[in-house]
């Protein structure tokens, strides 16, 4: 697969999710349908080992399966994907790193080593270090919320100075300011931000997203992100219904403590597009199989948008 550039990072990007079988292990018939089925869902990427991919729940052998799954399969359709190498420690992630690169991906995904906060100094060695171990393939830095070291613009900028290979970010996105210094200091880079908030990212200046909404509907993301183009009034409504769904069917569930990839999946069992199913690798708790219908029906009649025919 070419190697991305910034500029080929857009718009809207699908996850891939474990299908787990009764036992725990993962259902390989299962994951490689859905990814069939992200490929025809007109999606301009694919990526695996995001948070919602539970990359911190896998083994490196299931790493190196599913690598190989989503490479041999997007290959084959020529859809662009990307492959996270994330891991909470070091020499593992920098292993992994390794290993994906080896596929050819269009680019690496990485988080920062996690366990304890890093200096300025850190950030910069660590990723001019992961871009050594990737070799031509370019990466993309993701940086969430929950992050023990957060990456602020000046600090982006400084780290995509001293590596050209950082094509992109994905964040949590901020407010006006936040998104006038990122055009200022690192407007080389792609942004991507969550995807409920697309719409309002899109018109200050991101470039797309890894998308939870695709993790709910593929088809219907996709067709959300064409119409923030070409009527960004009526892109901007079905983010407002988006944040109405969340609130009532969302929000609940965060409260009751479940973690996003609980709460992706519980949107894809949602969306039905593929069977993925809510159950997460142990000891994480999974979203009630009986908040599904109430919130299926809510998804259809106030989002008609993202379930089209």
């Amino acid at each position: 697969m070419k190697a991305l550039r910034a500029v080929d990072v857009r718009g809207v990007w699908g996850t891939v999710l474990l299908p787990l079988r009764d036992g725990g292990d993962v259902d390989w018939a299962r994951l490689a349908a859905q990814v069939d089925a992200l490929i025809a869902s007109g999606v301009d990427g694919v990526y695996a080992h995001g948070t919602a991919g539970e990359f911190h729940a896998i083994d490196e052998a299931e790493f190196d399966h599913v690598n190989d799954v989503l490479a041999t399969l997007c290959e084959a359709a020529g859809l662009p994907f990307q492959l996270g190498a994330s891991h909470p420690a070091t020499p593992v992630m920098m292993g992994r790193i390794r290993r994906a690169a080896a596929l050819e991906p269009g680019a690496v995904q990485v988080i920062l080593p996690d366990w304890v906060p890093l200096n300025d100094d850190e950030v910069v060695r660590f990723l001019a270090g992961a871009a050594e171990a990737a070799g031509p393939v370019p990466l993309v830095l993701y940086n969430p919320p929950h992050a023990k070291t957060p990456v602020g613009p000046e600090l982006l900028a400084r780290a995509a100075a001293a590596t050209p290979s950082l094509i992109g970010v994905k964040m949590a996105g901020g407010d006006d300011g936040w998104y006038a210094a990122m055009a200022e200091l690192a407007g080389d880079l792609s942004v991507f931000v969550p995807g409920h908030l697309l719409a309002t990212g899109l018109a200050r200046g991101a470039h797309g997203s890894y998308s939870n909404v695709a993790a709910m509907s593929p088809r219907g993301a996709v067709a959300w992100y064409r119409m923030m183009t070409t009527d960004p009034p009526g892109a901007l409504d079905v983010e407002a219904r988006i944040a109405e769904f969340f609130r009532r069917h969302i929000a609940p569930l965060q409260a009751a403590g479940l973690s996003n990839p609980a709460l992706d999946k519980f949107l894809a069992t949602v969306g039905g597009w593929a069977d993925i199913g809510t159950t997460l690798r142990w000891p994480a708790s999974s979203a009630p199989d009986d908040a599904v219908a109430p919130a299926r029906a809510d998804a259809n009649r106030l989002l008609p948008e993202l379930f089209p025919a």
